[in-house]
C-alpha cells in the first residue's frame, strides 16, 4: 500500500471525511450519546439546586440513566454509552451517600477525566496512542497503523495529544472548583464543561484523520487471503485428478 499524506483527488477526499465522520460518531456516540452523557447530571444538579436533597437528587439521576439504558434496550440499540453513563451515576451515588457530601457526586467522574488525560499522554509516548486503540477497530484496521500506515500513527498520536490536554485543562477548571465551590456552582460549571471541550477534542480528530492516509482494512486482507487460498485449492484439485486420471 502506498501511504499518502492526503487523497489524490474531492471524491477520495469526500470518502476519507464521510468514513471518519461515521467512525467518530459510532464511537463517541453522537448527539444521542451526549444527551446521555448530560442529562443525569443535569437533573442533579437541578433539583439539589432547588431543594438541597442529596437524596432525591440522587435518585433522580439514576432514574433517568437507567430510563436511558431501558429506551436504548427496547429500539434493539447499542448500550454501551448508556450503560457507561449508569455506571457513572451509581459510582457517583455511591461516592454521595457514603460521605453524605453531595459534591462527593462528581467526583468519580473528575477522577475518571484525569485518569482519561492522563492515558491518552502516556499511550502517545509509548508510542501507542489511546485514539487508535479506540478507534481502530471501528476502522477496521486494529493495530495495523502501527507498523504499516505510519502517516496515520501520526494522525492518532496528534489526536490523543489532544484528547490529553483539553481533558487535562478541564481537570484544571475542575478540581479546585471541588474544593473551594459549593455543589450547585460545581454542578453547573460541570455540566456546562461536559460537551464543549467533547466537541473541540472531537473536531480536532476529524481534522487529524480526515487528512491522513487510508486506514488498511485488515477485515477485507484476511477475507481476501482466504479466498485466495481457497481458489487456489479448488484449482489445483481437479489438475490432481486429471494427473491420475492420465497415469491410470
Amino acid at each position: 500500500m502506498t501511504s499518502l499524506d492526503k487523497p489524490t483527488d474531492n471524491t477520495s477526499a469526500d470518502d476519507a471525511r464521510a468514513v471518519t465522520e461515521a467512525a467518530l460518531f459510532e464511537a463517541f456516540g453522537g448527539v444521542r450519546g451526549m444527551v446521555e452523557t448530560v442529562l443525569p447530571g443535569l437533573l442533579f444538579v437541578t433539583i439539589f439546586t432547588i431543594n438541597k436533597d442529596l437524596h432525591w437528587s440522587a435518585i433522580a439521576a439514576l432514574a433517568v440513566s437507567l430510563v436511558l439504558v431501558v429506551v436504548r434496550l427496547v429500539m434493539k440499540d447499542t448500550v454501551k454509552h448508556a450503560f457507561s453513563g449508569v455506571f457513572g451515576v451509581v459510582f457517583g451515588v455511591v461516592f454521595a451517600m457514603f460521605t453524605g457530601n453531595a459534591k462527593d457526586f462528581y467526583l468519580p467522574g473528575m477522577l475518571y477525566t484525569l485518569g482519561l488525560a492522563l492515558a491518552y499522554i502516556v499511550t502517545t509516548l509509548a508510542g501507542v496512542p489511546l485514539i487508535g486503540l479506540i478507534l481502530g477497530p471501528v476502522f477496521k484496521e486494529n493495530l495495523s497503523w502501527r507498523k504499516r500506515n505510519p502517516g496515520r500513527k501520526k494522525a492518532y498520536a496528534k489526536a490523543s495529544w489532544a484528547w490529553g490536554l483539553i481533558l487535562l485543562a478541564k481537570c484544571a477548571v475542575l478540581f479546585p472548583l471541588y474544593w473551594w465551590a459549593d455543589t450547585t456552582q460545581l454542578g453547573w460549571v460541570l455540566v456546562a464543561l461536559k460537551i464543549p471541550p467533547f466537541l473541540l477534542a472531537v473536531w480536532l480528530t476529524w481534522v487529524f484523520l480526515a487528512k491522513a492516509p487510508a486506514p488498511i482494512d485488515v477485515f477485507a486482507e484476511m477475507e481476501a487471503a482466504e479466498n485466495a487460498a481457497r481458489a487456489e485449492e479448488e484449482s489445483a484439485s481437479p489438475g490432481v485428478g486429471g494427473r491420475h486420471r492420465r497415469d491410470g
